[in-house]
């Protein structure tokens, strides 16, 4: 799992475990991260894998729904 996604669920309340079995397959988490200095919001797979960093929440929400991904936010 992307350490930096990690670090966000294990300060929340539901665990990766979790989110994977809550979202199957089909669920993209868009959030805030910090790449190399960059701020974007980062698309993530179920099981935490950056799969896209998008420069705006909209944009990472229009890219999840054309790979037919249902995006929902973490914060």
């Amino acid at each position: 799992m992307n350490k930096q996604f990690e670090d966000h669920v294990t300060q929340g309340m539901i665990s990766a475990e979790a989110l994977l079995a809550l979202g199957g397959p089909n669920l993209a988490y868009i959030g805030r991260i910090a790449i190399e200095g960059a701020e974007g919001y980062g698309i993530h797979g179920p099981d935490g894998t950056v799969l896209a960093v998008a420069e705006s929440r909209d944009l990472a929400f229009a890219a999840a729904r054309q790979h037919n991904l249902l995006p929902v936010s973490v914060h």
